[in-house]
């Protein structure tokens, strides 16, 4: 049921407060939620509670949903994110009511006075009028994906060091099944008990190698946690507060033989491999952001293979998938490569293993190589949300219209409607490492 006019006026009303106390609100939520059902501990992030990213994503789901309550089509791109990232921790409708009951009994506990019966009913409305569409189209994806529903078991087959701190899983499963096809670029969900916590954990990781029946290919980044430097924090390389949790249990305790649980394939940040336009495809990657560039660069080669391709990435120093990547190039003119480094070996050469001695900097790569004057060039662009940031900001500036740039946004920042209260389990923070690489 539609709310009505005095009723949008009540939510938006809510908004001051919600601006001014909104972390309070939400902490008070997810208190009390964890308290009075302490199996939910299995879905959140620890990492993002920890560091109050889980409870800045909510207060800006909020916001966005209370200013946005009579445009609710304004909202379905960042609604179908939120629908996959629930389908992938396996969020159900029964999840729901659970929000409900506390996310509304803390508008309460902080509005005091202003929260009305009047105005309880009203945020009622508001929020299952947002619940029941995300539900339908949850239902749909759970369709889609028929036979594989919930958590599937995987064998390491192989561990592959790709360069410094990132490694490649191959993932194989346990029931010898062959394995759904994914769109290039789409991710999974991991789970695996953590045994400090006595929870389960749950991280979403970018698919980096193309379809393949019989295995999934997996990258996964060292998440040294958050840096205090000056500098990016894509460039650091210091240890900081909260330091990642299943990625550096996967690299350090995870060997070939063990088992993992994944989730289905989802996402909507991919490349549409129905889609037989030959338009030119600009990937632009920072650390490990490679991992589904390189498995959309893959993707093409083997469908689109006169497609042009141009790679840009930029990393510290060592860079995943490098040689597999040059090769690419040497053998295919059409893909072109500039590589950015900021911290140079000895054995580094020009040209050879990399092409600027500096961060990305899109003015600095030949402005045919980012076909800007095509106008159905599409650009996607993966790494920490501050780099992802700044590159989409200089494409808009070169004149790319914003529904050509594709973003892999993962983190549960406050920079955009990401996450959601259910989206309980909310891994790949992009706060150290890159999109491809949950804590």
């Amino acid at each position: 049921m539609a709310l009505t006019p005095q009723q949008v006026k009540m939510v938006r009303d809510t908004i001051p407060a919600l601006t001014e106390q909104g972390e309070v609100i939400t902490t008070l939520f997810y208190r009390n939620m964890l308290t009075a059902h302490p199996e939910l501990h299995d879905y959140f992030n620890t990492v993002n509670q920890a560091n109050g990213r889980q409870p800045r994503a909510l207060t800006a789901i909020i916001l966005s949903f209370a200013n946005n309550i009579n445009h609710i089509t304004e909202l379905i791109p960042k609604m179908e994110r939120m629908c996959q990232k629930h389908c992938s921790l396996g969020i159900l409708p029964e999840h729901y009511d659970i929000v409900a009951k506390y996310l509304i009994a803390a508008f309460g506990e902080v509005l005091g006075p202003a929260m009305t019966p009047q105005v309880q009913i009203a945020w009622s409305k508001a929020y299952w009028l947002l619940a029941k569409m995300l539900i339908g189209r949850e239902a749909q994806l759970y369709h889609d994906w028929q036979h594989w529903q919930g958590w599937r078991k995987f064998r390491i087959e192989q561990k592959v060091e790709e360069s410094d701190d990132i490694y490649s899983f191959y993932l194989v499963p346990e029931d010898g099944k062959q394995l759904p096809s994914f769109m290039p670029g789409q991710y999974v969900s991991v789970r695996v008990q953590v045994p400090d916590t006595g929870y389960l954990q749950l991280r979403q990781y970018s698919l980096s190698e193309k379809p393949k029946p019989d295995y999934y290919r997996i990258t996964v980044k060292r998440d040294r946690g958050s840096q205090m430097t000056r500098h990016p924090s894509y460039l650091s390389n210091e240890f900081g507060t909260n330091p990642g949790v299943v990625s550096n249990m996967l690299i350090d305790q995870k060997n070939v033989g063990d088992l993992l649980e994944l989730t289905h394939p989802a996402g909507e940040f991919f490349l549409d491999t129905y889609n037989t336009s030959n338009s030119p495809l600009v990937l632009i990657s920072a650390g490990v952001g490679v991992t589904p560039m390189v498995a959309i660069l893959n993707s093409v080669i083997e469908k689109q293979p006169n497609r042009p391709v141009s790679w840009v990435q930029g990393s510290r120093d060592s860079i995943p998938f490098y040689l597999h990547v040059r090769k690419i190039a040497r053998d295919k003119p059409h893909i072109k490569t500039n590589i950015f480094k900021t911290r140079l070996a000895e054995s580094d050469l020009a040209g050879v293993t990399y092409d600027h001695d500096a961060r990305v900097d899109l003015d600095k790569v030949h402005a045919e190589e980012l076909w800007l004057n095509n106008s159905s060039t599409e650009y996607f662009i993966c790494g920490p949300e501050q780099f992802m940031m700044e590159m989409a900001k200089r494409l808009r500036e070169f004149g790319v219209h914003g529904d050509r740039i594709k973003l892999e946004l993962f983190s549960t920042g406050d920079t955009e409607f990401q996450v959601d209260a259910l989206s309980i389990a909310s891994g790949r923070s992009q706060a150290a490492t890159s999109c491809s690489s949950s804590n």
